[in-house]
């Protein structure tokens, strides 16, 4: 508002124009009002902002609702809206997707958050950075004679050798994991999720004592799995060792070998089989869908299994669902060691209230054990008391 009781608003739709409309807000100022606005000031003031749209206006061979989009962006930022600074061009085009300006309102927050962190991210670097080069300064400037060390420095390049050579040699004699990518019909937030997971399993593959071999397979080039990575890994991309490929897993192995983990199987992992090849569903939900991997598993024959995390926690309520990286980790650790107390140290704390003690678990594993067998035996009669009615029909019609 400004002091001669005239208030600025923005157009309800967006228009390529930056017309700015004039609305009386007290009704009671007076005719003579226009004769104490300082024109000059005001004209000034004015041209100042059409000179900005104009140098900001898209070129003629951008499309017309980018150039709006862009317009509608800028006069958010004026309005006092959260909205980022840059843009690019992919993030212009996936605003103009969304329908509603509720929605083009909460993506540019969210753009906006997320140019605070990254430059709140890029600060605390420069802080670290000039400290270093303090503390360098005054250790240069003492007097330090050569002190006799055991044992050399090892630099992280070096570290970088021998992880690429271990991947290198799982690649040719390790123990093959698979991943599977043939889940194309999460939201963008999931599989962006789901791609910084992968890159995790990735990274912490690499350093392990005996690595897997990983299989990235229903992989679909240009698929949205495929554009996520060569987005986050660039060039580097071509470089990984990992297979990836469009094949399913049922071509590359024989199906008496995979086991598909899932959280939903009805069958308790015991050990870990070196000999096996597990199958882990490359899945982010935030809805939690259950059964959608344990389907997948059915549909094409294949043996699934879950962790055996009600036998070894105090499980608190909620789905038994882990993130991909603490799966890697997990069995990782089971290749390893075979120890599960150790490897389910990577299952998050919240979801659980502690270990449960091991006189218990054998008696909690023979009760559930028995349930089971109570229930199919119970199913058991039911499909016998059901065949012995069709039997009785069958005769009675005949």
């Amino acid at each position: 508002m400004t002091k001669y009781g005239l208030f600025l608003t923005m157009p309800s739709k967006i228009s390529t124009c930056g017309t700015l409309r004039m609305i009386y807000l007290n009704k009671n100022i007076s005719k003579n009002a226009d004769e104490n606005i300082d024109l000059d000031e005001w004209k000034s003031v004015v041209l100042s902002g059409l000179e900005k749209e104009a140098f900001e206006k898209a070129s003629p061979e951008e499309e017309p609702n980018i150039a709006a989009i862009k317009e509608y962006i800028d006069m958010s930022r004026r309005l006092g809206k959260a909205a980022p600074e840059n843009i690019t061009e992919e993030q212009l085009k996936r605003l103009i997707e969304y329908s509603s300006v509720s929605s083009r309102n909460r993506y540019l927050a969210f753009l906006a958050s997320k140019e605070m962190r990254k430059n709140a991210e890029k600060e605390k670097k420069k802080k670290q950075q000039e400290e270093r080069d303090e503390l360098r300064k005054t250790i240069d400037n003492e007097d330090l004679t050569p002190k006799s060390r055991l044992f050399r420095a090892i630099w992280d390049s070096s570290m970088d050798v021998v992880y690429n050579w271990k991947a290198a040699q799982a690649m040719s004699f390790g123990q093959p994991l698979v991943f599977d990518m043939d889940f194309n019909d999460m939201s963008e937030r999931e599989m962006q999720n789901t791609v910084n997971q992968m890159m995790e399993c990735e990274g912490a593959n690499r350093k392990a004592v005996e690595p897997f071999h990983l299989y990235y397979c229903n992989l679909k080039e240009d698929g949205p799995y495929h554009k996520e990575f060569l987005k986050r890994y660039g060039d580097a991309w071509n470089n990984l060792f990992v297979t990836a490929t469009e094949k399913s897993y049922v071509e590359l192995f024989p199906r008496d070998q995979i086991v598909y983990l899932t959280s939903d199987s009805p069958n308790v992992m015991e050990t870990f089989d070196h000999n096996k090849i597990y199958i882990i569903g490359s899945l982010v939900d935030k809805s939690i869908r259950k059964g959608v991997s344990l389907a997948r598993a059915k549909r094409l024959k294949l043996a699934t299994a879950q962790l055996p995390l009600e036998r070894y926690f105090h499980w608190k309520s909620g789905a038994k669902v882990l993130t991909l990286d603490q799966m890697i980790m997990i069995l990782l650790t089971l290749k390893n060691t075979g120890n599960w107390k150790e490897a389910l140290e990577f299952v998050p704390k919240r979801k659980h209230e502690g270990f449960l003690d091991p006189s218990l678990q054998h008696f909690i594993h023979r009760q559930k054990n028995r349930k089971m067998s109570e229930q199919n035996f119970k199913k058991k009669l039911l499909v016998e008391e059901l065949s012995k009615k069709r039997l009785w029909n069958g005769l009675w019609e005949e």
